[in-house]
């Protein structure tokens, strides 16, 4: 019972600190970043947009799943996370030097120019982002998303400030380059300031080889899903324009926005915290149920809101030269309404260690999607954001045959408790689209549905007596209390 309630404490500890290290930084860098988006135009978001890729495969091969093998292991030795730490740079090291020989033909294949010495000098961040690796992986594993916030909320302020005096200035792209590139160095700082954790042994072959077994898998699975998730930038920057990039890229980081923090919130809180009890298969479902339940709660809402907001968010935002992404951003939500899902169900197959049924998911999954994608092009960019809809539908259903063959909780038992969930967040789209109606003004749409989405949902979920509401009220009274 002691073990539970510490289960419980450390969870919602973890939970208040790393919602309050995401949504302070990424609250603080969205903030910017419109600041920054409202000065340089879409133009130049759509070139950075065009490296995404490349920065995101080439991510996946400096963690190659060693973080999350450190996480997932319960007997850690010091030659382990400096072995890892001596992996991540070496790997970073020969990355950026294969991007800074390939930068001229990243210009040219995508006709732009400027990406040549753009590529050379923004792939500079993966250099200095493994530099850190483990110092954010032994925070993880300690829920201590306290010291996390402290550190991204300082790099994040002061380089998205940076950024905006250089966009300010005219600086163009290389507004967000310089700030991109300062915030990674902020972080490096503060890291080794706060853990000061500095690697004590050598390479170990015997950590490799023991770490190198669960990472490896999931290094094939996350390369797959950071090529499908980038690969959207490519096509869309290769057969339309860096303005349509643009438009396309800032609708898709609106809805992560809502969406992926909440979701990674749980995700890395979660992991650790149920790891722990990964083998006691009747606390690891109820835990687990009330996770996937709680990240409903609270981001089909937050997706759906968006959706029914996004006339007058987008104008009073970014004013009216962004207004093209207002389609892209709706119909997008429809898949990122799925997307916590999907992640939680993943998150579990995580936790019982089996990185090869998270490879044969991705390979199955990402062999669908490529497909949709290819039947959209013909549709144009509509065409291929609700293919993405499709997809995330399919990816849902995919993933729970893996939960239900490991705790007997699958698609159809996981859709009929989401369900009412589902319909309320229906009712926040309909009611934020009926305030964009109702007044032209952009404001008072707006604030008339700020006020009125989420007091109805609240309402309602305590007239239903929604359990996840209830318990969430509970353990965030409890946790103010004290």
């Amino acid at each position: 019972m002691a073990e539970q309630e510490d289960l419980k404490e450390k969870t919602v500890r973890g939970v208040a600190w790393s919602f309050v290290e995401r949504f302070s930084v990424q609250g603080v860098t969205f903030i910017l970043e419109l600041i920054i988006a409202r000065l340089v135009g879409p133009d130049n978001f759509g070139l950075i947009a065009m490296l995404a890729i490349f920065m995101s495969v080439s991510q996946v091969f400096i963690d190659g799943g060693f973080s999350s093998a450190l996480i997932q292991r319960q007997e850690r030795t010091e030659a382990d996370f400096s072995t890892v730490f001596y992996i991540n740079i070496g790997i970073s090291l020969v990355l950026y030097l294969l991007l800074f020989a390939c930068a001229p033909l990243i210009a040219t294949f995508f006709n732009q120019p400027i990406l040549a010495p753009v590529t050379r000098v923004y792939s500079l961040n993966l250099v200095v982002n493994s530099l850190v690796a483990v110092n954010k992986t032994k925070l993880t594993i300690a829920v201590d998303f306290k010291t996390q916030s402290k550190i991204s909320f300082f790099s994040a302020f002061l380089s998205g400030a940076l950024g905006v005096v250089l966009a300010y200035l005219g600086w163009g792209v290389w507004a967000i380059v310089w700030q991109t590139l300062a915030c990674a160095a902020l972080n490096v700082v503060l890291s080794f300031y706060y853990v000061r954790w500095f690697p004590r042994s050598r390479f170990s072959s015997a950590s490799f080889h023991r770490l190198f077994s669960y990472g490896s898998k999931l290094l094939v699975a996350n390369l797959i899903s950071s090529v499908y998730a980038k690969i959207y930038d490519v096509v869309v920057g290769k057969k339309f324009s860096a303005n349509r990039l643009g438009l396309y890229s800032r609708a898709d980081k609106f809805n992560q926005f809502a969406s992926s923090n909440i979701s990674g919130i749980l995700q890395r809180v979660s992991f650790p915290v149920l790891s722990r009890i990964q083998d006691d298969d009747t606390r690891l479902l109820n835990a687990y149920r009330k996770y996937l339940q709680m990240s409903a709660l609270v981001v089909f809402p937050l997706i759906m809101g968006l959706c029914g907001i996004a006339r007058p968010l987008i104008e009073i935002l970014l004013g009216q030269e962004w207004m093209g992404c207002v389609p892209l951003l709706q119909i997008l939500s429809f898949a990122y309404l799925w997307d916590c899902v999907v992640i939680v169900n993943l998150n579990l197959i995580y936790v019982k260690g089996h990185s090869d049924y998270v490879l044969r998911l991705e390979i199955i999954k990402k062999a669908i999607a490529f497909a949709i994608l290819l039947l959209s092009l013909p549709f144009d960019l509509f065409g291929i954001c609700l293919g993405r809809v499709v997809y995330s539908v399919i990816s849902f259903y995919l993933n729970t045959y893996y939960t239900r063959k490991l705790l007997n909780y699958g698609f159809f038992t996981q859709l009929r408790e989401l369900a009412p969930l589902i319909v309320l967040s229906f009712l926040v789209a309909a009611l934020g689209w009926l305030c964009s109606w109702l007044f032209e003004n952009a404001w008072l749409a707006l604030c008339s549905a700020l006020v009125a989405c989420p007091l109805a949902y609240m309402g309602l979920c305590r007239l239903l007596h929604i359990s996840a509401f209830d318990e969430c009220c509970q353990l965030a009274l409890k946790y103010l209390k004290k």
